[in-house]
């Protein structure tokens, strides 16, 4: 992942030198196994665990020769030992150090997104809190429709989120997982034994069954499931971006002293932090399909997958973790300008109220039909003519013959759609 869209943890996770320590990390805790079968000498295992070494540099340059990564590993790590080195590898077969390491750098990558995700949810709940009862537009199709607040926005995407953190904490779970069963799942050179100790030592859970590698449907569910989470983020971004429009303006992301919004209009804010959000909800999606495409192998395995997968899940969970940061930060810094979403509910002549004043001749005895009949031919002359409803509606003598003054004020007032904001905070656990 470039630069740009790492943050240092996650790029300390997918670094070169990381990969090759998560190698070691395997490498001893297979040793360790051994030991426990009564294969290796304790002391041997002692030696190994305080003189095994490796260098980037010198790993390349062996490669150079053997072409083969894990080879120009293994033989830079002997280079380091003693007699103790002919333990090193000992059974395994390449994916077993290189899945079940994967699986460590998939945890440490796990671990801090699951902080993002909390972080991320607990803004929104704030956010639900704060503005629970400031009243704004509702639309759909992007269309004035009935009033709303602020809050019980952000709580709907407060509710997302914690769909969000049950979804990741079980595909996490699935590829926190090793396997030590060599070259074609059949634990000939390396016993099941063996395999549990080093699990338990690296803190993974054997995968019960496989063939040389792991399978991939695993990682599959964990991509589609990081690209699903990367699109509720996009859902967010989306109503902030949509919210900031000029002709809107209920709410708008921070802007900082100094900062520019456009090399050739002085006047711009734009919500750049939104659209990039919204740009790399769609990388996500691409590395999902690719992880799909990345199941199906040829009979115990072959390694169409390893080059995909190379880039996919480091740049993945890079990725998340970086969107989760960037957007818990705008909306933490979000501008929100409760008056501006009043003013611009008067904006459609106070059609909002139609299905209310619709609901109220019902009640008073009319059909839905005649009653839908009745108020949408005033809705439409409101609209064409930019009159006020309220106007047309009181000089109507069908509605004036059905309803009291005093009934149709109350269909006229917004607080009888939020009647039930607390009932819904209660639902989400806000209250």
């Amino acid at each position: 992942m470039i630069d740009r869209y790492a943050r240092p943890e996650m790029r300390h996770i997918w670094s070169l030198e990381n990969q090759y320590q998560s190698w070691l990390d395997v490498e001893i805790a297979v040793t360790a196994g051994w030991v426990a079968e009564g294969h290796v000498p304790e002391t041997d295992l002692a030696a190994i665990r305080a003189n095994a070494r490796f260098d980037v540099t010198r790993i390349a340059e062996i490669e150079e020769t053997t072409r083969h990564d894990m080879v120009a590993f293994t033989r830079n790590v002997s280079e380091s030992l003693g007699e103790e080195r002919k333990w090193i590898h000992y059974g395994l077969t390449s994916t077993d150090v290189v899945d079940t390491a994967q699986a460590l750098r998939l945890r440490q990558a796990n671990d801090v997104i699951k902080a993002d995700l909390v972080a991320y949810r607990d803004i929104l709940g704030e956010l639900a809190l704060r503005y629970k009862d400031t009243v704004m537009m509702g639309r759909t199709h992007g269309v004035h429709a009935e009033p709303t607040t602020f809050g019980l926005k952000m709580a709907r995407f407060y509710q997302a989120a914690k769909r969000d953190i049950d979804r990741f904490e079980r595909v996490a779970e699935l590829v926190e997982t090793g396997k030590l069963s060599g070259a074609v799942g059949t634990f000939a050179n390396v016993p099941p034994t063996v395999e549990e100790v080093a699990m338990n030592e690296l803190g993974l859970t054997p995968q019960p069954v496989g063939s040389q590698v792991l399978p991939r449907d695993l990682h599959a569910d964990y991509m589609t499931t990081i690209a699903l989470i990367g699109t509720t983020l996009e859902e967010v971004a989306t109503e902030i971006r949509g919210l900031q429009r000029s002709e809107i303006h209920e709410v708008e992301e921070g802007f900082k002293g100094g900062q520019k919004g456009s090399s050739a209009m002085p006047h711009k804010r734009n919500p750049i932090g939104s659209e990039n959000i919204v740009g790399l909800s769609r990388v996500l999606r691409g590395y999902s399909v690719t992880a799909l495409e990345d199941v199906t192998l040829w009979h115990e395995r072959d390694i169409s997958h390893s080059s995909a997968e190379r880039i996919i899940l480091a740049d993945g969970t890079t990725v998340l973790d970086y969107m989760l940061h960037r957007l818990t930060g705008i909306l933490a810094n979000l501008q929100v300008f409760p008056e501006t979403m009043k003013t611009n509910m008067t904006r459609t002549y106070g059609l909002i109220y139609s299905q209310r004043l619709l609901l109220k001749l019902v009640d008073a005895g009319m059909s839905r039909e005649a009653a839908y009949d009745t108020v949408q031919p005033l809705t439409a002359k409101s609209w064409d003519e930019q009159k006020q409803f309220r106007d047309l509606v009181d000089a109507d003598p069908t509605i004036q013959s059905k309803l009291t003054a005093s009934e149709v004020d109350d269909a006229f007032d917004y607080h009888w759609h939020l009647k039930h904001v607390d009932d819904i905070f209660k639902r989400v656990g806000l209250l």
